[in-house]
């Protein structure tokens, strides 16, 4: 299986991480910038078509290097994007954490 192609739409202060299936379905995770060192998770969106292709999982990881890339924190209010973040204590780094300032 190849790689997933996930792409990335970005306005002034939300944006989102992307990918299209051949029959046209778009898989999703969409975010808000909080500021210049923070972005909020706010939701997920996986069609059937994609579904059991680890795709909600790429687009998460891909949200994480976003972030790490720009040095700032996220704030993963979609239940599936912390759900994967405590699946995943190496993305630790880029977790906003409670009380956190930025």
């Amino acid at each position: 299986m190849t790689e997933p192609k996930i792409e990335l739409e970005e306005q002034e202060t939300k944006g989102r991480l992307f990918s299209r299936n051949d029959d046209g379905s778009v898989a999703e995770v969409t975010f808000s910038r909080a500021g210049d060192t923070m972005m909020i998770i706010d939701h997920t969106s996986v069609p059937d078509a994609f579904r059991g292709t680890g795709m909600g999982l790429a687009l998460v990881r891909q949200a994480v290097e976003y972030a790490r890339e720009r040095g700032i924190k996220i704030l993963p209010l979609c239940p599936f994007a912390a759900a994967q973040f405590k699946r995943h204590p190496e993305w630790a780094d880029v977790l906003k954490q409670q009380g956190q300032d930025g």
